[in-house]
């Protein structure tokens, strides 16, 4: 079975790990240099052992005018014992006692050479110095070489000091290693304690929707920007929390006119016998009341379709103008004011060139329609749908000839639940405006109260299509 290597799950482990695999690059280089070293080092005292017992054997050596050579015996023999060939040419006229065979072949190969150094090719390990003898120099006469002095030395105690720093070098390593991780682990653990206690932190106080924040004073760099996104995260969090809790009480608050009047007309029908006219006019309040909380519930759907959808969609003015117009007039057609549909680039007929609109019909739709209802409701004659197109986006209007928008309520004009004339006798809860609002938004536009020589005139600015 061929297991995987697994990266550690945990930011501690990872770092830990980072480290430890540094460390053992950084070790590893400092082991083999330091072995090396050793290796060179030995091999060089080695061969200073070498250079020593020849020179002194040489110093014992007499070398006659005729070429002979006379090997005199010191107080201590010891070094001739430890391995020392005196040639005469490649004959041996001095060796150690009981030195081996391959050992003295080897010797004997290197006799009559220059100084030199050489491993034993047949008996390892040991290594071999020459170490030539010259006769005094005739007057004229180069000095001629009349022997070689060869020292032999087994570098097994070498090895033995060489094997034993390996070892003990590698084992220091790994004691090293271990416990460089170790103490890597707790630094980390300690210096991310902070971290996981704000993150605890941040998980309550956005599960509470507590208002208190990290803030950067007083923290490291990291921290401090941690910190920072942590309570911009937080931000964000609440934001939705209260947009998502205004929109239940807006919801409840604009289904509670409608949902009044369907039960206010039931208990009316319930009370008591109603004329044949009568129960018709109770059924029609209720199945406006009815519609009125579909168009209420669609608007919501809606802004949260559009908020999550990947494709805006696409649709056409005038058409969608006309289409809005004939939805207007089918609401109350005794009283309807009229609406004009016109474009700077778009003859009123329809007919020519379309501007695009960068939003599903569906959407569009439920932007303008509760602006239409309010121009309705305030316009004394006519109404008028405009549309221009300008770099990446189209402006729609929606103007009337009403009385127009108070300057004292103009900020107010797209808060949920206000109202310029809350006793002017109509339904609304004043939250049609801020619903279309939303909904623009939601679709990368917005809406604003724009200026008109008479009555309200609301721009809609929307992405292009």
């Amino acid at each position: 079975m061929i297991l995987a290597l697994r990266a550690p799950r945990t930011l501690r482990g990872r770092l830990a790990l980072m480290a430890l695999a540094t460390s053992v690059l950084w070790i590893g280089v400092l082991t083999t240099v330091f072995n090396l070293a050793l290796d060179q080092r030995l091999h060089a005292q080695a061969d200073d052992v070498l250079r020593t017992r020849a020179e002194a054997v040489a110093a014992t050596v007499d070398i006659r005018s005729d070429g002979r050579l006379t090997v005199r015996e010191p107080t201590e023999d010891g070094a001739l014992d430890a391995g020392v060939w005196v040639f005469r040419g490649n004959s041996v006229i001095e060796e150690p006692p009981g030195a081996p065979a391959a050992l003295y072949i080897q010797a004997q190969r290197l006799a009559g050479g220059q100084e030199a150094f050489a491993d034993a090719r047949t008996l390892a390990p040991w290594r071999l110095y020459a170490y030539p003898l010259y006769a005094p120099a005739a007057q004229g006469h180069p000095p001629t070489q009349v022997g070689t002095v060869v020292s032999a030395l087994s570098l097994d105690p070498y090895r033995n000091t060489a094997e034993s720093a390996l070892v003990g070098s590698i084992a220091l390593a790994v004691l090293l290693l271990a416990t460089f991780y170790l103490l890597t682990r707790l630094a980390v653990q300690r210096a991310l304690r902070p971290v996981a206690a704000m993150s605890e932190q941040a998980t309550r106080w956005s599960a509470a929707g507590a208002p208190e924040r990290f803030g950067s004073d007083g923290r490291p760099a990291e921290l401090s920007a941690f910190a920072t996104s942590l309570d911009a995260l937080l931000d964000r969090l609440s934001a939705v929390l209260r947009h998502e809790q205004q929109q239940a009480a807006e919801l409840s608050h604009e289904l509670r006119t409608p949902l009044s009047r369907i039960t206010a007309e039931t208990d009316w029908l319930t009370a008591r016998t109603r004329s044949e006219q009568e129960s018709a006019d109770s059924l029609a309040a209720i199945a406006g009341a009815a519609a009125r909380m579909q168009q209420i519930c669609d608007s919501l759907l809606s802004e949260v379709r559009t908020r999550n959808a990947q494709t805006p969609g696409r649709c056409r003015f005038p058409e969608l103008g006309h289409h809005l117009a004939r939805l207007s007039v089918s609401q109350d057609p005794g009283r309807a004011p009229e609406v004009t549909v016109v474009t700077d680039q778009v003859p009123a007929d329809g007919t020519g060139t379309h501007i695009d609109i960068g939003v599903s019909q569906e959407v569009a739709e439920r932007i303008l329609i509760p602006l239409l209802d309010n121009a309705r409701r305030y316009a004394t004659r006519s109404i008028t749908l405009s549309c221009t197109r300008r770099a990446g986006a189209v402006t729609v209007c929606v103007a009337d000839d009403g009385p127009g928008v108070p300057e004292t309520f103009a900020d107010l004009l797209f808060e949920p639940g206000r109202r310029a004339h809350p006793d002017d006798g109509h339904d609304g809860a004043g939250l049609g405006l801020a619903l279309a609002r939303r909904l623009a938004r939601a679709a990368g536009g917005d809406i604003e109260l724009g200026t008109a020589a008479a009555g309200a005139c609301f721009e809609v600015t929307l992405p292009a299509g």
